[in-house]
């Protein structure tokens, strides 16, 4: 699976937050990445939030997510703010130092880049792959894909004489390597239902 960089530009607003978290869940659903799905929206929100602080609620501001090596990397770009730092503590660095903390224990690092009249507020979030394009779900999914290859490698079963105790174990066989298709289908992208449902319309029509 090729996870190729995306962007979207808004305006930073509070009433836009939703919208951009539902926008990454179906995004990383596409990357077959949804177990990060939640640790991603929550940094994302809190980023975003950082800029409607700093910079003003309507700035024009850049989402941006891409693969660094096995973790999302999420860009949150915007202009470079020119307001001036507080000598006194007040409920808005306590606010700021809340989202910092919240994108710390979720991020593996995280930083700010200022450069040309903007700033980008990113980190990076762990994931199970083992490489930026590969498969995640573990030993099921490497064993769908060894068992897809080794289908297309096959033309016919072999009949098989078997006792009932034989009959038994090779249904629970079969029930495990659905199982492991379902991962695949997941770790993919796909909704496993409408794989489901495509097979099933398909044994019905004898295809």
């Amino acid at each position: 699976m090729v996870r190729e960089p995306w962007e979207l530009s808004f305006l930073a607003e509070p009433r836009e937050l939703a919208a951009l978290r539902r926008v990454v869940r179906l995004h990383l659903k596409l990357w077959g990445l949804s177990r990060q799905r939640e640790a991603v929206q929550l940094c994302v929100s809190e980023l975003v939030t950082q800029v409607i602080r700093k910079a003003g609620a309507g700035t024009l501001t850049t989402l941006r997510l891409a693969m660094r090596g096995t973790c999302v990397r999420i860009e949150v770009i915007s202009p470079r703010s020119r307001a001036r730092l507080k000598c006194s503590p007040g409920p808005l660095d306590a606010e700021r130092e809340r989202s910092l903390m919240v994108v710390g224990g979720l991020a593996e690092r995280r930083g700010v880049l200022t450069d040309a009249g903007r700033e980008t507020r990113w980190c990076e979030i762990a994931t199970d792959l083992t490489t930026a394009h590969g498969h995640s779900g573990g030993a099921r999914v490497t064993r769908a894909e060894t068992m897809i290859a080794f289908c297309g490698a096959v033309a016919l079963p072999c009949a098989v004489n078997a006792s009932r105790l034989a009959v038994a174990r090779a249904k629970d066989a079969v029930i495990d390597v659905m199982v492991d298709l379902m991962r695949w289908a997941d770790a993919h992208g796909y909704d496993a239902d409408d794989v489901l449902d495509a097979a099933q319309a398909r044994f019905e029509m004898g295809l």
